[in-house]
Protein backbone atom coordinates (compact mmCIF):
# COMPACT_ATOMS: atom_id res chain seq x y z
CA UNK A 1 0.00 0.00 0.00
CA UNK A 2 1.22 3.41 -0.59
CA UNK A 3 3.25 5.31 1.99
CA UNK A 4 1.67 8.56 0.94
CA UNK A 5 -2.06 7.44 0.68
CA UNK A 6 -2.92 5.62 3.45
CA UNK A 7 -1.82 9.04 5.20
CA UNK A 8 -5.02 10.66 6.82
CA UNK A 9 -5.94 14.17 5.95
CA UNK A 10 -7.03 16.96 8.86
CA UNK A 11 -9.64 18.97 7.63
CA UNK A 12 -9.37 22.44 9.19
CA UNK A 13 -12.56 24.40 10.49
CA UNK A 14 -13.61 26.46 7.66
CA UNK A 15 -12.58 24.26 5.29
CA UNK A 16 -16.12 21.74 3.67
CA UNK A 17 -15.07 19.12 1.46
CA UNK A 18 -18.11 17.59 -0.80
CA UNK A 19 -17.38 14.15 -1.93
CA UNK A 20 -19.69 13.24 -5.17
CA UNK A 21 -20.30 11.07 -8.22
CA UNK A 22 -16.66 10.70 -9.02
CA UNK A 23 -15.58 14.05 -8.46
CA UNK A 24 -14.54 16.27 -4.71
CA UNK A 25 -14.92 19.94 -4.04
CA UNK A 26 -12.76 21.64 -1.21
CA UNK A 27 -14.24 24.92 0.03
CA UNK A 28 -12.82 27.53 2.33
CA UNK A 29 -12.15 30.99 2.80
CA UNK A 30 -9.85 31.51 0.24
CA UNK A 31 -11.85 30.29 -2.74
CA UNK A 32 -12.74 26.97 -4.01
CA UNK A 33 -10.93 23.90 -6.09
CA UNK A 34 -11.93 20.48 -7.29
CA UNK A 35 -10.90 17.32 -8.59
CA UNK A 36 -11.98 14.67 -11.12
CA UNK A 37 -11.40 11.29 -9.02
CA UNK A 38 -10.63 8.11 -11.27
CA UNK A 39 -13.15 4.98 -10.43
CA UNK A 40 -10.35 3.11 -8.87
CA UNK A 41 -9.99 5.51 -5.94
CA UNK A 42 -12.73 5.91 -3.33
CA UNK A 43 -12.77 8.60 -1.04
CA UNK A 44 -14.36 9.09 2.22
CA UNK A 45 -14.76 11.30 5.27
CA UNK A 46 -14.84 10.70 9.01
CA UNK A 47 -15.84 13.47 11.04
CA UNK A 48 -12.72 16.06 10.21
CA UNK A 49 -10.68 13.31 9.16
CA UNK A 50 -10.45 12.56 4.87
CA UNK A 51 -9.07 9.04 3.90
CA UNK A 52 -8.42 7.79 0.23
CA UNK A 53 -8.14 4.04 -0.77
CA UNK A 54 -8.01 2.55 -3.57
CA UNK A 55 -10.48 -0.37 -5.18
CA UNK A 56 -8.54 -2.39 -7.17
CA UNK A 57 -4.31 -3.57 -7.00
CA UNK A 58 -3.94 -2.84 -10.18
CA UNK A 59 -0.94 -1.08 -11.44
CA UNK A 60 -3.00 2.15 -12.12
CA UNK A 61 -4.47 2.38 -9.46
CA UNK A 62 -1.58 2.19 -7.00
CA UNK A 63 0.41 4.59 -9.17
CA UNK A 64 -2.79 7.02 -8.63
CA UNK A 65 -3.44 6.18 -4.96
CA UNK A 66 -0.63 8.82 -3.37
CA UNK A 67 -0.67 11.11 -6.46
CA UNK A 68 -4.55 11.27 -5.35
CA UNK A 69 -4.24 12.28 -1.83
CA UNK A 70 -1.26 14.71 -2.69
CA UNK A 71 -3.14 16.51 -4.72
CA UNK A 72 -6.72 16.74 -2.16
CA UNK A 73 -4.41 17.33 0.90
CA UNK A 74 -2.74 20.01 -1.37
CA UNK A 75 -6.20 21.56 -2.16
CA UNK A 76 -6.98 21.14 1.50
CA UNK A 77 -4.41 24.07 2.40
CA UNK A 78 -4.43 25.92 -0.83
CA UNK A 79 -8.11 26.90 0.46
CA UNK A 80 -7.29 27.68 3.97
CA UNK A 81 -3.57 28.85 3.84
CA UNK A 82 -3.04 29.26 0.04
CA UNK A 83 0.64 29.19 -1.60
CA UNK A 84 2.88 32.01 -2.05
CA UNK A 85 6.21 31.44 -4.65
CA UNK A 86 8.97 34.32 -3.93
CA UNK A 87 11.13 35.25 -6.82
CA UNK A 88 14.02 37.59 -6.53
CA UNK A 89 15.43 39.59 -9.59
CA UNK A 90 19.14 39.78 -9.76
CA UNK A 91 21.60 41.97 -11.90
CA UNK A 92 22.15 45.77 -12.86
CA UNK A 93 19.14 47.61 -14.21
CA UNK A 94 16.99 44.28 -14.16
CA UNK A 95 13.37 45.27 -12.73
CA UNK A 96 9.68 44.26 -12.55
CA UNK A 97 6.52 46.62 -12.01
CA UNK A 98 2.74 45.27 -12.39
CA UNK A 99 0.73 47.23 -14.99
CA UNK A 100 -3.14 46.47 -15.05
CA UNK A 101 -3.02 42.79 -15.41
CA UNK A 102 0.75 42.32 -16.72
CA UNK A 103 3.77 42.07 -15.05
CA UNK A 104 6.47 43.78 -17.18
CA UNK A 105 9.84 42.76 -16.68
CA UNK A 106 13.56 45.00 -17.60
CA UNK A 107 16.20 42.15 -18.25
CA UNK A 108 18.56 43.47 -20.03
CA UNK A 109 17.12 42.93 -23.23
CA UNK A 110 16.11 45.53 -25.98
CA UNK A 111 12.59 45.02 -25.46
CA UNK A 112 10.42 44.97 -22.33
CA UNK A 113 9.15 40.79 -21.47
CA UNK A 114 5.46 41.12 -20.36
CA UNK A 115 3.69 38.35 -18.23
CA UNK A 116 0.37 38.20 -18.62
CA UNK A 117 -1.24 36.70 -15.01
CA UNK A 118 -3.05 33.73 -15.06
CA UNK A 119 -6.62 33.43 -13.61
CA UNK A 120 -6.51 32.65 -9.74
CA UNK A 121 -3.07 34.11 -9.27
CA UNK A 122 -2.57 37.45 -7.50
CA UNK A 123 1.35 38.77 -8.58
CA UNK A 124 2.69 41.34 -6.40
CA UNK A 125 6.29 43.94 -6.56
CA UNK A 126 6.83 44.72 -2.77
CA UNK A 127 10.41 46.22 -4.34
CA UNK A 128 11.35 46.49 -7.95
CA UNK A 129 13.67 43.03 -7.55
CA UNK A 130 11.22 41.14 -5.72
CA UNK A 131 7.83 39.17 -7.11
CA UNK A 132 5.44 37.86 -5.04
CA UNK A 133 2.93 34.78 -7.01
CA UNK A 134 0.27 34.09 -4.85
CA UNK A 135 -3.03 31.72 -5.43
CA UNK A 136 -5.04 28.78 -3.96
CA UNK A 137 -4.03 26.23 -6.24
CA UNK A 138 0.20 24.74 -6.02
CA UNK A 139 0.31 23.72 -9.59
CA UNK A 140 -0.19 26.91 -11.28
CA UNK A 141 1.22 29.11 -8.61
CA UNK A 142 4.44 26.92 -9.10
CA UNK A 143 3.74 27.06 -13.24
CA UNK A 144 3.58 30.75 -13.40
CA UNK A 145 6.52 31.65 -11.16
CA UNK A 146 8.57 28.92 -13.61
CA UNK A 147 7.16 30.86 -16.23
CA UNK A 148 8.69 33.95 -14.96
CA UNK A 149 11.83 33.07 -13.83
CA UNK A 150 12.05 31.04 -17.56
CA UNK A 151 12.23 34.77 -19.01
CA UNK A 152 15.89 34.82 -17.69
CA UNK A 153 16.88 32.07 -15.90
CA UNK A 154 20.25 32.61 -13.21
CA UNK A 155 23.50 32.07 -15.20
CA UNK A 156 26.33 30.63 -13.21
CA UNK A 157 29.31 33.34 -14.07
CA UNK A 158 27.58 36.58 -12.84
CA UNK A 159 24.53 35.07 -11.24
CA UNK A 160 22.19 37.65 -12.97
CA UNK A 161 18.70 37.04 -13.84
CA UNK A 162 15.38 35.82 -12.23
CA UNK A 163 15.26 32.84 -9.26
CA UNK A 164 13.47 31.38 -6.35
CA UNK A 165 13.39 33.26 -3.18
CA UNK A 166 15.65 30.08 -1.43
CA UNK A 167 17.83 28.98 -4.78
CA UNK A 168 21.02 28.47 -4.50
CA UNK A 169 23.03 29.17 -7.59
CA UNK A 170 26.38 27.24 -8.51
CA UNK A 171 28.80 29.68 -9.41
CA UNK A 172 31.73 29.12 -11.95
CA UNK A 173 34.89 30.26 -12.40
CA UNK A 174 35.32 32.63 -15.46
CA UNK A 175 38.46 32.44 -17.80
CA UNK A 176 41.70 32.29 -16.32
CA UNK A 177 44.44 34.47 -17.68
CA UNK A 178 46.92 31.72 -19.28
CA UNK A 179 50.28 32.67 -18.50
CA UNK A 180 52.86 30.91 -20.36
CA UNK A 181 56.31 29.89 -18.91
CA UNK A 182 58.57 32.03 -21.43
Amino acid sequence: MSRIGRLPIEIPAGVTVTVGEGEIKVKGPKGELGLDIPDSIEVSIDGSILTVGRLSDMKAARALHGTIRARIANMVTGVSAGYIKNLDIIGVGYSAEIKGNKLVLKLGFSHLCEFTTPAGIEIEVPAPTRIVVKGIDKQVVGQAAAEIRAFRPPEPYKGKGIRYHDEHVRRKAGKLAVSTGT
